[in-house]
């Protein structure tokens, strides 16, 4: 019986010293969205298709879909950008995309949303 019980102990020293808090590096810290919105020198970016762009967005928006992403990194590498779109599906992807290639990046979720704290001023 002592055996099974010291066993359990050693098992749960293991388990719980493996268990280790995550520091998160200063870039992924929680940002007030209102604030990078609407500082002057954040990029706006709309990830919908040029469709959708086109019928609504927030002001001072540009468009480049989650498709061609990839293939608009370095115009964007060394700035604040934000990006958005219809559900916030998209954005949370084009999140992940600049996160992985350096670039500072914020989820605004959607156009709607980005809009409303652009009104708010």
């Amino acid at each position: 019986m002592r055996v099974k019980v010291n066993a359990l102990i050693l098992i749960s020293v293991f388990a719980l010293s493996s268990c280790k808090t995550q520091v998160l590096p200063e870039n992924t810290v929680q940002t007030d969205i209102k604030q990078v919105v609407n500082s002057a020198d954040v990029v706006l970016v709309d990830v919908r298709i040029p469709e959708q762009y086109a019928e609504a967005t927030a002001k001072d928006a540009v468009n480049i879909p989650l498709a061609e992403l990839s293939n608009n990194i370095d115009s964007l590498k060394g700035k604040k950008v934000v990006v958005f779109c219809n559900k916030g599906i998209q954005a949370d992807q084009a999140v992940e995309i600049l996160k992985k290639k350096g670039v500072d990046v914020y989820d605004g979720t959607t156009w709607k949303n980005v809009k409303a704290i652009q009104e708010e001023k």
